[in-house]
């Protein structure tokens, strides 16, 4: 397998007016990264660039907002209110095209923390456990990168594995002179390059945060990386591998779900990054000085802030009247409409406003029940579905269900579970199943119901500033540049 080791046009772009764009979040320093100028000569270095990495993925064109919105309003989970500020009309309206601002955000953003992770993972100091562990984050967060683009902009593994995926890219130098301009590889390429980079992280990072490091969910840890990559088995079909590697984070992990209904409620309420291995297995912080503010997915959630994205009827309903899930939607109004509010984000009147939830022990929990069924072994998928379903509903009945009924109830138990965290939409394309998007009437901003499985704009355009940028890019069927 031949992978590409060059920078994409546009993500170089990036890299070289960064530090230009004085209204950009990229230009906060340190928080940002080391400069291109400034190699990585030590732990203390290669720290500063590890959080600055970090700061890249918490932008709100990426997942501090549009990657993770994107999972619920293009799906059938949210919609966007007839009154709202314009914000992702175009997404909402599925009317967005190659020039679509916040698509090609979406692409540069996420090959500029590529890039972040290229530089820490190719520094040359000495190796230590300090530097093991921030380079197996590196790792960590470019398969995440990685994951995320080609689950945008490529037709799901579980589809068609030979399909072209996005450009891999794993240095952060134009090594070989005049810059290559790197060719689509294809999605079972990109996918290789994920588990490799997991797997790697996996066995490099010491089980112990090193003292250098702050040890708390704002980081990659240990076996966050191996939550990673029963997500990305999952989604590319492998179910036995899934299986392991999330029967790993369970069996060694050390984490827990909540024991009480207050011990849930207190768990979303919450604004800081956890240490007790409740939930959370990775989230971005979004701290008081280190937030999306007006610009944030919390602010387009909540009742408090711009409250514009809303649940749908049926995705309210659901949940049943006992299950304390239901109590992060709330029942309200919006002008003369009843309305359902997302109560996941509550914390838009702090500074200190509500971490991203990206990898969570329910979802490892759900991949495992998720494998087990597809495995066949149904005593073992119904025992974590079980698990899930009835620490969140205690008025569940147990399911007794097999074959394909019992894949279902999984994916609806990952509905019910994942909602407004952005991954409904992958769910919805991995299983290749068509859907209808629900409130497309007078209280929703515009009317698109149904997404069939040959719909093209179930994959994001490539951007057309990138393919004018380089030719060997080509576009996605149904778009034009």
């Amino acid at each position: 397998m031949k992978i590409n080791n060059k920078y994409t046009a546009l993500a170089l772009a990036m890299l070289m007016t960064a530090t230009s764009c004085s209204d950009s979040f990229l230009d906060e320093s340190p928080t940002t990264a080391i400069s291109v100028e400034h190699a990585i000569k030590t732990d203390g270095d290669m720290m500063e660039a590890t959080a600055g990495m970090y700061r890249v993925l918490q932008g709100y064109y990426l997942f501090g907002r549009n990657a993770t919105v994107f999972g619920d309003m293009l799906a059938d989970n949210v919609y966007l209110s007839s009154s709202n500020s314009n914000r992702l009309i175009p997404h909402n309206n599925f009317t967005f095209v190659a020039g679509n601002a916040e698509t090609r955000m979406l692409w540069q953003q996420a090959y500029y923390a590529i890039l972040q992770a290229n530089r820490i993972i190719g520094s040359e100091i000495a190796e230590n456990d300090n530097v093991k562990y921030l380079k197996g984050e590196a790792y960590a967060v470019r398969a995440l990168c990685y994951l995320n683009l080609v689950n945008w902009f490529a037709t799901p593994h579980t589809v068609n594995p030979s399909a072209p995926g996005v450009p891999v890219v794993t240095v952060s130098t134009d090594i070989a002179g005049p810059l290559a301009l790197p060719a689509r590889n294809t999605v079972a390429e990109v996918y290789a390059q994920i588990l490799s980079d997991l797997q790697t992280a996996f066995a490099m990072m010491p089980a112990a945060t090193p003292t250098i490091h702050i040890n708390n969910t704002n980081f990659f840890s240990k076996y966050a990386v191996k939550a990673l990559e029963a997500r990305a088995q999952l989604y590319k079909g492998d179910y036995q591998k899934a299986k392991d590697a999330a029967l790993e984070v369970v069996q060694n992990g050390g984490y827990t779900l909540s024991a009480t209904k207050a011990v849930f409620t207190a768990y979303w309420a919450a604004t800081t990054p956890r240490t007790d291995k409740l939930e959370t297995l990775f989230e971005l912080n979004n701290s008081a000085i280190a937030n999306n503010g007006v610009e944030g997915m919390d602010w387009m959630y909540a009742k408090g802030g711009l409250g514009e994205l809303l649940v749908t009827d049926d995705t309210y309903a659901i949940y049943s009247p006992t299950d304390m899930r239901r109590e992060l939607i709330l029942d309200g109004t919006r002008g003369n409409n009843q309305v359902y509010y997302v109560n996941k984000y509550q914390n838009t009147a702090n500074t200190d406003r509500d971490e991203i939830k990206m990898l969570r022990y329910a979802e490892v929990i759900l991949t495992l029940a998720e494998s087990y069924a597809r495995l066949a072994d149904n005593t073992n998928a119904l025992q974590y579905l079980n698990m899930l379903a009835q620490n969140r509903d205690p008025e569940q009945k147990a399911y007794t269900l097999t074959g394909s009924e019992l894949i279902n109830a999984v994916l609806l138990e990952r509905r019910k579970e994942l909602a407004f965290e952005g991954l409904r939409f992958f769910d919805l394309t991995r299983t290749n199943a068509s859907y209808t998007r629900q409130n497309m009437g007078a209280k929703a901003a515009a009317i698109y119901p149904t997404v069939t499985t040959t719909d093209f704009r179930r994959l994001q355009p490539i951007p057309e500033l990138e393919i004018a940028a380089n030719p060997n890019v080509s576009q996605n069927p149904g778009y034009s540049n």
